[in-house]
């Protein structure tokens, strides 16, 4: 029972954490409040369904317990009678199921981004402050996403929630004008749930199938809010997704194994969602080149390869160092590597990866010093790779990825290598 309790609780989390949230958002303009008492209503189910039993519909359940919770938060704060009154107005009467609809839920959610994404807050608060809201990802997660100490990325969510407060910031979706101040980092926040989704942070699962689903359906409806004609990047980001997620179920072995791309089997691939988005990649190209559609036509190349020796690695090549000019960062330069190891040989990839590497801005990324252990097993140097592998595993923390570091750990231990 208390096992069929966590998990749904732990399902319910990972499915529903952004809408409850925003659901709340919506209700008392408060982020704190909303946050708050989400959390105690999660708190208060892990005893009541262990006792009442799990009920039929766990998210309408959490939303009214968090309503309640917060009107006792509002009391606890001795607010003017009056406010308290106000929003007890606003709130139905207890109720098995509160009556909102998918279409409400979806609006709360784009609601919530484009608030977080306010031009006010700087652009790395606003993106971390809508992961943290609206995908339900832990502050740890989502340092890793920015590559900075937990401490920090905690305290940028402090001062964003605090903006937003003080600032009276509106929680609604800013007019047709005010829309391109936004998007840029309301596609960054989609970009990083879906990464999240494509590989956890942690736990045993590779994969948040939740997150990335989300994700896609919340990138089609910015394209469709910013339709006739929606921006290169929007429909750059969605072929992007899409392409990715098409391979989801060829990444994992029947044991929830990582497969590396080159290892899986293509037949598993979803051709529905690679030919719906091979005409996008088309697309964002017309507009320019940009981040999300040199990434989204590296995508495509993988995908139109039915075996792996048909991939065109000299286009991949060129097409990471037209995005490294247009968006240069340490992990671009990095798969950059891979795809030079992949055309002229993994000695000429060490050597890039050695450089990056004495930069120190991937020093805590576990790809990096994974990636370094293969260029050095490629070239027959076992005790080396095994030196990094074993830096990989020290920085890894999903469970699936630190199997696949420990098989080639042992693969480059192992006497014969």
């Amino acid at each position: 029972m208390i096992s069929d309790v966590n998990a749904a609780l732990d399902a319910v989390y990972r499915s529903d954490w952004g809408r409850i949230i925003a659901t709340l958002i919506r209700l008392f303009d408060d982020f704190d409040l909303a946050e708050e008492s989400a959390q105690e209503a999660f708190a208060a189910a892990v005893n009541e369904w262990r006792t009442a039993g799990v009920p039929d519909s766990p998210r309408a359940w959490l939303i009214q317990t968090a309503r309640h919770k917060a009107i006792d938060r509002i009391r606890r704060r001795t607010l003017h009678e009056e406010k308290v009154k106000t929003y007890a107005t606003r709130l139905t009467p207890a109720a098995e199921e509160p009556d909102y609809d998918s279409s409400e839920i979806a609006d709360a959610r784009l609601r919530l981004i484009f608030t977080c994404c306010h031009p006010a807050l700087a652009p790395e608060a606003q993106v971390a402050l809508t992961l943290r809201m609206l995908g339900g990802l832990e502050t740890e997660e989502i340092a890793r996403a920015f590559l900075v100490p937990v401490a920090t990325m905690a305290q940028r969510l402090v001062r964003a929630k605090r903006k937003i407060r003080a600032a009276a910031i509106p929680y609604t979706v800013p007019g047709t004008r005010d829309i391109p101040a936004r998007l840029e980092a309301v596609l960054t926040v989609l970009y990083l749930i879906f990464n999240e989704g494509y590989t956890a942070t942690r736990g045993e699962g590779l994969v948040r199938t939740d997150l990335c689903a989300e994700a896609i359906r919340l990138g089609r409806l910015v394209r469709t809010l910013m339709a006739p004609e929606p921006p290169a990047e929007a429909t750059g980001l969605l072929a992007l997704m899409l392409l990715h997620d098409s391979r989801r179920a060829a990444r994992l072995d029947a044991a929830g194994d990582l497969v590396l791309l080159e290892e899986q089997d293509r037949r598993r691939w979803d051709q529905q969602q690679i030919a719906e988005a091979l005409p996008l990649v088309g697309e964002a190209f017309r507009g320019g080149p940009s981040p999300f559609a040199a990434q989204a036509a590296i995508a495509a190349l993988h995908c139109r390869a039915a075996q792996p020796r048909d991939t065109d690695w000299r286009q991949i090549l060129r097409l990471y160092e037209l995005l490294e000019r247009l968006q240069p960062s340490p992990i671009v330069s990095l798969n950059r590597a891979v795809a030079v190891a992949m055309v002229d040989g993994p000695q000429r990839a060490l050597a890039l990866i050695d450089a990056l590497a004495a930069t120190g801005a991937l020093d805590s990324y576990h790809l990096l010093h994974a990636t370094r252990a293969d260029m050095l097993r490629r070239m027959g140097s076992p005790a080396e790779a095994a030196h990094s592998y074993l830096r990989a595993l020290e920085l890894a923390t999903n469970d699936s990825e630190r199997r696949f570091l420990q098989r080639r750990l042992h693969e480059v231990q192992s006497p014969q290598a």
